[in-house]
């Protein structure tokens, strides 16, 4: 095609057991092109409203990045979006690692899957012919099983596979998608969506090069190259690729951001036990996704309390303070244990863990009986051996798990007894492990993406406050100029919030990995830009950029219209205005109104009405969205199936 797609979308009815090929022009492309916008794009129009999010009539979409697949760093994502299980509204996860460039290689931008086969199945897929193929074999088998079942049937030892586990063959609404053992859609419960069509997994090999797909290919592996060398030099990408994600502890936990005990606290006493000396000590290897110099996935390995192995990805610092500190664990090993679990059976860690706490504070409080309630499982806080016994059987929705498996807030709805105040969620998806009381940008992204209580819908806080830090000068050529302190929710803020929300969809629209590009990274505006230009061919500038963001952030939110959702399900828990109960932010509180004030000019500032949160129709005519509205539903600019 030579703009960096290859213009094609597979079809998969598994209703009737049929596949096709639809293709698509460049211009349709320029307005959706790729991940994030090319998959809601569909979504929106093949799934009615109303749908079951676990009913045939929801569509799982899987959809590479513009630039996924590239020669540059960290352009390794790809988006798995429909329904949630877990929220009733848009669901959405991103996940790196090779499943899919390998998709782009076969000669696919993206897989559809409608409807729902009467048996389970697989899908295997090469240099763009697909096969459905049956899995009576596969299902109910562990991951690693299913893995090399797969490649030996096809006689690939390096097909790409992307499969769920027993959580996801189980419909527990938050369970995740893995490729490769060690790459995980976790959020928002897309393994149950896939789980629900009966597809056990999809499998994918090309023989394509990404470069043949660029429109200047020499310029596109410059800039490719010179990122490269760059990863040691930026002390962002280089503190990635020493620790990786797991050295945010230390630093989180003395600034009293590190949630502690379901978020009650900021701040850990005996941090030291998940701290980094102490993974440092149970670290195997670190490895890395397609084409990325970064190399921030570590992995464990080791025999001692526990035996963990490395055969999935260790655990990264979501899974160390949601198992560690939020649930009052101090034992790295029973932390790196947990982590394993819920990769065994496929279990977003973020959900997990953050159901595991609140129930563990129902507990507390005496709103659940511990034989009465949950068969005997002794959830306290503290109780590392009670979490290794809950995770199964959430996995299997036996016993405890039955619960367990709801999510915080479906058991708080059941539990009521005021204990709605401290499920640590926002639309039903559980809080990613960062404490907003202390960077309230944060809350800003909680509360207001369609998703739900995501972290990666902005940049965070800290980045904004000293002008003449890296990550600051990082954001100034997308137009953020003026610092603010990390607290702060005024006017500043509020616009430099909005600008990092465009900027960070537009990362998910091109592929991008949230550690590639600045202000949080080394990857800088223009680097991103030139990527795009070289890919394309398109002489697209900052601006642009930002607009493909905002588009596709638009989108997500008539999705969310279309389903019944407004203004008040834009909140946070209210925990979050209550004032923190330990570290050096004790007493820090979000204020309600303030907060409220700085929500409002935010559906201002993105022309949506401040009183519904949807957006205003002169909104969406300037994205060209108007077909979002209802009525005939456009077909796209230069939509042709094939």
């Amino acid at each position: 095609m030579g703009f960096g797609s290859n213009g094609t979308i597979l079809r998969v009815d598994l209703t009737a057991g049929t596949t096709r090929v639809e293709t698509f022009d460049e211009a349709f492309y320029r307005q959706y092109p790729g991940g994030k916008a090319l998959a809601l794009y569909h979504l929106l129009h093949d799934m009615p409203a109303g749908a079951d999010p676990l009913g045939p009539d929801n569509v799982l979409v899987l959809a590479t990045g513009l630039l996924t697949g590239a020669p540059v760093s960290t352009a390794t994502r790809f988006n798995a979006i429909a329904k949630s299980p877990l929220t009733g509204g848009f669901g959405e996860s991103e996940a790196g690692g090779y499943w899919g460039p390998e998709l782009k290689m076969a000669g696919l931008d993206a897989i559809i899957l409608t409807g729902r086969s009467p048996k389970p199945v697989w899908i295997w897929i090469r240099d763009g012919q697909a096969e459905i193929r049956d899995a009576a074999t596969l299902w109910g088998q562990d991951p690693p099983f299913v893995q090399e079942a797969i490649r030996a049937d096809v006689g690939e030892k390096n097909a790409r596979v992307l499969q769920i586990g027993r959580a996801g063959e189980n419909l527990v609404p938050y369970a995740m998608l893995m490729n490769d053992l060690r790459h995980y859609n976790g959020r928002t419960g897309m393994g149950a969506v896939m789980g629900s069509k009966n597809v056990r997994a999809i499998a994918v090999k090309g023989s394509s090069r990404y470069l043949q797909l660029a429109n200047d290919p020499t310029a596109l592996g410059q800039v490719g190259k010179s990122l490269s060398g760059r990863v040691t030099e930026h002390p962002q990408s280089w503190d990635l690729r020493t620790k990786g994600t797991p050295g945010l502890t230390d630093g989180l936990n003395a600034a009293g951001i590190l949630p502690t005990r379901n978020f009650r606290q900021g701040s850990f006493e005996q941090v030291e036990g998940i701290g980094w000396a102490a993974f440092e000590a149970i670290r195997s290897a670190t490895r890395t996704c397609y084409a990325c110099a970064v190399r921030c996935k570590p992995e464990t390995a080791f025999e001692g309390r526990y035996r963990v192995t490395d055969t999935y990805d260790g655990p990264e610092y979501e899974a160390i303070a949601g198992f560690g500190s939020n649930c009052a664990i101090f034992d790295i090993q029973l932390v790196a244990r947990a982590n394993e679990l819920c990769n065994e059976v496929g279990l977003d860690v973020i959900s997990a863990a953050g159901t595991v706490a609140f129930v563990m504070e129902c507990v507390e409080h005496g709103l659940l009986d511990v034989d009465r309630d949950l068969g005997g499982l002794d959830l306290h806080f503290g109780n590392g051996e009670a979490v290794l016994e809950a995770i199964p059987l959430i996995a299997d929705r036996t016993g405890a798990g039955e619960l367990l498996a709801l999510g915080s807030r479906a058991i708080s709805q059941r539990v009521g007894q005021g204990s709605e105040a401290w499920a640590m969620q926002v639309k039903g998806l559980e809080l990613a492990m960062h404490e907003p009381r202390g960077k309230v940008g944060v809350a800003l992204g909680y509360a207001t993406n369609e998703a739900g209580a995501d972290h990666l819908v902005a940049f965070h806080d800290p980045i904004f406050v000293n002008p003449e830090s890296v990550g600051f000068k990082g954001a100034m050529p997308l137009g953020i100029t003026e610092p603010s302190p990390a607290r702060d929710l005024g006017p500043v803020k509020v616009g430099n919030w909005y600008t990092g929300e465009r900027w960070n969809s537009a990362e998910k629209v091109l592929g991008l990995c949230f550690f590639g590009p600045a202000p949080r990274s080394f990857i800088q505006v223009e680097d991103v830009r030139n990527a795009v230009r070289a890919a394309t061919g398109w002489d697209v500038t900052v601006d642009d950029l930002l607009e493909i963001g905002e588009r596709a952030v638009n989108m997500a939110r008539m999705f969310n219209v279309r389903e019944g959702f407004d203004r008040r399900a834009d909140k946070l828990p209210e925990r979050l205005h209550l004032p923190l109960e330990g570290g050096p932010l004790t007493g820090v509180s979000i204020d309600r109104d303030e907060f409220e004030a700085a929500v409002s000019a935010l559906y201002t500032l993105k022309g949506w009405d401040p009183q519904t949160g949807a957006p205003t129709p002169s909104c969406l005519e300037r994205l060209g969205l108007e077909w979002t509205m209802g009525g005939e539903v456009a077909t796209g600019s230069g939509a042709r199936p094939g």
